[in-house]
């Protein structure tokens, strides 16, 4: 409903959208002239949480704890890459990457928190 909500009525939602997104006008989408609440990346992390909903109603698979915790990391990578290079200045992206490379991250990690919420797609151990 959140990720739906964006788009919606991004207007209405941007008071709220200050205590978890900088809101730099530069760095976020625009809905109907109006700015998005979130910036490009949270976007993206939002729109891979979104798709992750369904897809782990359908993929469920025990994962050794270890197994995840790489798999978020790598997932992850895009993300952290892109901001690190933005960060020191060496690499500008247009918002579509920004939105783009933080979609695996958003999935994934709603893909595994979705199945310890069915009932463990997270096995303890290695």
């Amino acid at each position: 409903m959140w990720t739906v909500a964006l788009f919606a009525a991004p207007g209405l939602l941007f008071p709220i959208g200050h205590f978890i997104c900088h809101q730099r006008p530069d760095r976020s989408f625009f809905v109907h002239a109006r700015q998005m609440p979130v910036c490009a990346r949270c976007t993206g992390l939002y729109v891979g949480a979104t798709l992750a909903v369904p897809i782990s109603m359908i993929v469920s698979a025990t994962i050794a704890a270890s197994r995840a915790r790489t798999l978020l990391v790598v997932a992850a990578l895009p993300t952290a890459v892109t901001w690190s290079l933005e960060f020191l200045g060496l690499v500008p992206f247009s918002n579509v990457a920004r939105c783009v490379v933080a979609l695996p991250l958003g999935f994934v990690a709603a893909w595994l928190v979705l199945g310890e919420l069915r009932g463990s797609p997270v096995a303890p151990g290695t």
